[in-house]
């Protein structure tokens, strides 16, 4: 009997139908680019619950006639293609002939549409893709897509998608790539029955990113525009004032077509390095226009991949280019302080040289290095000499002394491991005085009776001050909000906005009282008050730009917000200290739970012994 048998017609579009529609966020897609492929001026995208239940795709472009409309949801039909050659000059968005006929295949469709010639429109139902029914009905020019009930024919690829939220995200995620692609069309968003998004539809790019992005975005922008015979370059790069957590602020089109290349990313980001913090990203909106004949977009269902016959021709053109306009546009950002400030800072600077000249403050000449946390050696080491146990460099960092039972290997004398562990941790700095600074970063103290020296790294040993603190603080829903006397406003996509009301809890009990205040704005009226200092407008985007969609784990999450909280307001290398701000942290360092390394696991402090520096000198064998 054979085993090899030819599947339904029904099967086959349902497999098809799999590779093009992989949830709400697909359809949109693959509608609005056909409502641009029809030369639309405005575009409606109206949702419910995530797209799941409904979503409507309203446009005023060229519409469909009757005899186009009784073939359109076919496979492979398409008014973009005549043969095979047609295929290596699209200018089009779609071209494949797939999209109408997998939506109805996996959900339930219908469709008003009117030609400008005819005088009047067509009202079509479609099931498992094809038309069962045409009537006359009266309605504007263009088309009106209706897809609800999706996935109502697969309960299996149902289960997969995400909460309404998360899918609805997805969405206002496409419609923004959408609406950036194309300033020429106004875009309308609305969400579960409330707009949330609408572009001018001018055909300027700048007032589609304030509508889109928002005005603080849209302000720090640098215009780059470029052409030769081969390629031309139009859009906006961010200047060096303007940077995010993540990628989500990168728009590249090749023609009009969102895509995403990883290798001309790369070359932007390249650009930017020694200009904005690292592990920071620049943002970037930008239409790239070459000849089709040097593209191929048929790589990929979602047609966002792309190859290029000469590859290093466009990446380096628009390395070139990008360099050329940044560099050029460079600025300090501006600042003004009120003469309370200015005088508090002055007198800080005033007060540094004293460091060295006070009596107890004179420099030792007593220097040797030990690492006072971590070995790079292979396996754990127990050290007789300093009673300290060295980790392997590739074994976790502890937060608690009762973590040290967790180590495998065994003092070579009577000491216990939870004796060691107090030992240091009560001993750390306890008679030691600081001498001195060096490089801006480095706090060094002596202690006379150890007869060692400490380095202190002053950024690493905050960072650690400030973590377990305002984890403490955020544990016991203690934290410090500072309310300000004017809330301070911040624009944002509709991304980001759904994002921000989703995680609002999460917001709160990190400090930050705020509300919603209009359809894409959050107002601010209280923020976390950390060691004096109210945190506010960078400290929530870089919290908003880091919270994952796919955290599964919401404490995770948290903890994760308060270790960037700590590394991004924690004194930084170069920062001024006093004497007495000196002495504040070494009593902060000596009350944490772990004081030897930063959140991340770098080392806050190593030290330095007599006899190992005497031992250098020749001074003892």
């Amino acid at each position: 009997m054979s085993k090899i048998r030819m599947l339904d017609n029904l099967t086959i579009q349902k497999i098809a139908a799999g590779e093009v529609i992989e949830n709400p966020s697909s359809i949109v897609k693959e509608l609005v680019e056909n409502s641009i492929d029809a030369n639309a001026k405005n575009i409606i995208v109206d949702i419910i619950n995530g797209g799941k239940d409904s979503i409507r795709v309203t446009d005023d472009g060229d519409g469909i006639d009757e005899a186009d409309l009784k073939i359109a949801f076919e496979r492979h039909s398409t008014s973009k293609l005549r043969d095979i050659d047609d295929i290596y000059k699209i200018i089009s968005l779609g071209f494949r002939g797939e999209a109408l006929a997998s939506i109805s295949g996996v959900a339930k469709v219908e469709v008003l549409t009117k030609t400008k010639e005819a005088n009047s429109g067509l009202h079509g139902i479609v099931r498992e893709g094809g038309i069962i029914s045409i009537d006359t009905v009266g309605c504007p020019k263009g088309t009106t897509m209706i897809v609800n009930d999706l996935f109502y024919n697969l309960p299996v690829r149902k289960k997969f998608l995400r909460n309404d939220v998360t899918e609805g995200n997805y969405i206002s995620s496409m419609v923004n790539k959408l609406a950036l692609g194309n300033p020429q069309a106004g875009f309308k968003f609305i969400r579960d029955n409330k707009a949330i998004l609408q572009t001018p539809g001018n055909g300027n790019l700048i007032d589609t990113i304030y509508s889109v992005l928002g005005k603080d975005f849209s302000k720090n922008l640098i215009p780059i525009k470029y052409k030769d015979s081969y390629i031309s370059i139009d859009g906006f790069i961010s200047n060096n004032n303007l940077y995010r957590g993540n990628r989500g602020h990168q728009f590249l089109y090749m023609n009009g077509r969102y895509i995403v290349n990883h290798v001309i990313g790369k070359a932007i980001e390249n650009r930017y390095k020694s200009i904005i913090p690292i592990n920071r990203f620049p943002a970037f909106i930008l239409n790239i226009n070459i000849d089709p004949m040097e593209i191929d977009v048929n790589i990929h269902p979602s047609k966002q991949e792309i190859k290029f016959v000469d590859k290093d021709r466009v990446v380096g053109t628009i390395s070139n280019v990008i360099e050329k306009n940044l560099v050029s546009s460079l600025y300090v950002p501006q600042m003004s302080l009120n003469i309370k400030e200015r005088e508090k800072d002055e007198s800080k600077e005033e007060d540094i040289p004293k460091l060295f000249e006070m009596d107890e403050f004179k420099p030792s000449k007593n220097i040797i290095i030990k690492d006072f946390t971590v070995d790079k050696s292979d396996g754990d080491v127990y050290d007789n000499s300093s009673n300290i146990w060295k980790l392997d460099i590739e074994e976790p960092v502890y937060d608690t002394v009762q973590d040290v039972n967790s180590i495998k290997a065994e003092p070579k004398d009577s000491i216990s491991k939870e004796e060691i562990g107090l030992q240091n941790k009560q001993d750390l700095l306890s008679d030691t005085i600081p001498i001195g600074r060096v490089f801006d970063t480095y706090i060094i103290g002596e202690s006379r009776e150890k007869e060692k020296i400490y380095f202190i790294d002053q950024h690493a040993a905050h960072e650690r001050i400030m973590y377990e603190k305002y984890k403490k603080e955020y544990e016991e829903e203690k934290i410090v909000v500072q309310q300000l006397l004017t809330p301070e406003v911040i624009e944002l996509n509709n991304v980001d906005m759904s994002k921000c009301l989703e995680n609002i809890d999460v917001f709160k009990r990190l400090g930050f009282d705020l509300e919603e205040f209009g359809p894409n704005s959050i107002a601010l009226r209280g923020v976390p008050l950390l060691f004096g200092n109210p945190q506010n407008k960078e400290l929530f985007l870089d919290i908003l730009d880091n919270i994952k969609p796919d955290m599964q784990n919401s404490y995770i999450t948290r903890i994760d917000k308060i270790m960037k909280i700590a590394c991004t307001n924690a004194i930084k290398s170069g920062d001024s200290m006093d004497n007495m701000e000196i002495l504040a942290l070494f009593e902060d360092l000596r009350q944490c739970e772990n004081p030897f390394t930063c959140p991340h696991g770098r080392p806050t402090i190593i030290e330095m012994t007599k006899k190992d520096i005497e031992k250098n000198f020749l001074r003892i064998t």
